[in-house]
């Protein structure tokens, strides 16, 4: 019985852990991480939206005025992911790497508004706002979709 109570403990603290690290974590260097009404605030001041979400995600509707540059995930969805496993086009960012932007996908659970958010900072954007709650928190907070 004290063999089965161990595994059942280990068992749960793998689920638990499993389950946990599967959401993006709650900063990203070299970003700041938004809300809803910031970015809102940032879209009315001109800052342009990335969604890092596949094609067909976005034409179902995305923020209005964002722009598609969908990333292709392979690696880990982890801070210590292999970047050299996914793709996605940066040549789609703005080209002046001093104008802002903020990179977004499907909330918490989608890496791919982390890492493409992470890789624009990596490239040399200098603002890049991460919109962690993504497509989730902007349909709650009703924000107007394309």
């Amino acid at each position: 019985m004290k063999k089965f109570a161990t595994l059942v403990a280990s068992a749960s603290l793998l689920f638990s852990t499993v389950v946990f690290a599967a959401d993006t974590p709650m900063s990203l260097a070299g970003a700041e991480m938004v809300n809803a009404a910031k970015v809102k605030s940032l879209i009315a001041a001109g800052v342009v939206a990335v969604d890092f979400r596949v094609a067909a995600e976005y034409e179902e509707g995305h923020i209005i005025g964002a722009i598609s540059v969908p990333y292709k995930e392979k690696s880990a969805k982890s801070v210590d992911y292999d970047a050299a496993l996914d793709s996605v086009d940066l040549s789609k960012l703005p080209a002046d790497k001093n104008a802002a932007l903020i990179g977004y996908c499907n909330g918490p659970e989608c890496w791919k508004g982390y890492k493409g958010s992470d890789r624009a900072v990596k490239a040399g954007h200098k603002k890049v706002y991460w919109f962690r709650g993504g497509m989730p928190e902007w349909k709650a907070a009703s924000g107007a979709l394309e």
